[in-house]
Order: structure tokens, then sequence, then C-alpha cells
């Protein structure tokens, strides 16, 4: 058992009797049911509060997660401190919101010093759109998520933003993300 298990004796013991790959489809599932959640929060306070405020307190709630995120991921897979630029894409990969984002790609440099995360497709900004909602300016919500979960894994990364709404974007890419180590 890990050494921070979470469920009972009981529900590991149920999910241990589930095949690999319904196991797998349980997981992703939870994830996209803590998106809808988010999701379902977001457009409450912004129904109520303004897209502004929403964003504010979204952008809030995601840095902080962040940390979490990055510190839980360091302890669970025994990363040491200050971890280089594939590490640190490795865990990320890892997390909540890149494993809800299917349509991805990491592009790590030949140095390893530099990589280039984009989204090609974003299923919250899609959803929006199908709602009749437009985009959702979700550039001071990633920027804080990336930047804090890079800074709380090795505090010399720069993230940098490439693209990503408000910004003008073409129709195959939403955002793109630059992480790097000064050389």
């Amino acid at each position: 058992m890990s050494e921070y298990p979470s469920g009972s004796r009981e529900d590991r013991e149920l999910l241990a009797k589930i095949s690999l790959e319904k196991l797998l489809d349980f997981f992703f599932l939870q994830i996209r049911n803590l998106w809808r959640v988010d999701g379902l929060y977001f457009l409450g306070i912004e129904k109520k509060f303004g897209t502004e405020s929403a964003t504010e307190i979204d952008a809030g709630v995601w840095e902080a997660m962040a940390a979490i995120e990055a510190k839980s991921l360091k302890r669970m897979f025994n990363v040491g401190d200050n971890p280089d630029i594939p590490t640190i894409m490795g865990l990320l990969r890892l997390t909540s919101w890149a494993l809800d984002q299917p349509f991805k790609t990491v592009e790590v440099s030949a140095d390893k010093a530099r990589a280039v995360l984009s989204i090609n497709r974003c299923r919250t900004q899609e959803a929006r759109l199908g709602k009749g909602l437009g985009e959702f300016p979700c550039k001071l919500v990633r920027f804080g998520y990336l930047k804090n979960f890079a800074k709380t894994l090795n505090p010399n990364v720069e993230v940098n933003c490439l693209v990503c709404p408000p910004d003008p974007h073409p129709k195959d890419l939403w955002c793109r993300w630059e992480f790097k180590l000064p050389l």
C-alpha cells in the first residue's frame, strides 16, 4: 500500500478486481467528473458575479491546486529537488489538468533545457462554444497553474505563454506554453 492511501481496504480490494482496461476507463471518468464539478462551479460563479470575478476565483484555486499536485506527484514518484525539464514535463503530464487534455503535445529540446506544451483541442473551450458562451479567456488561470506547478518543483524554471485565449489563435491550437531552465 502507498504512503498516502485513499479509500478503505474494502474499496481497494473492490477496485483490484476490475480489469486494467476498465480500471483505466474508471480512472479517466473520475478525472472528467472533477472537471465537470470545476466547470459547474465556474458557471455558477460566472452567472452570479460575471466572467471576470469567476476567472479571478478560478485562477486562485488552480494556482493553489498546482502546488498541491506538484508536491503530491513529487512525493509519489520520489522526485528529488529541482528536477530538470523532462522530469517536470513528465509529472505535468500526470496532473488532473493534463490527463484531461488528450489533444496535447510536449516537445522537449535536444539539450533538455526547454519544452513546449501545446493544446490543439480544448474540451473546456469546446464545451463553452457548444453552449453558446464564447471563448473563455483562460490565460490568467492556466498561466498561474502552469507557472506555480513548475516553480513548486524547481524555482529556476521559467514559464512563458506563447498563445492562450484571449490571445488570437489558429483554429487547431488553443494554447502553447514554454518551460525552460537558464543554461
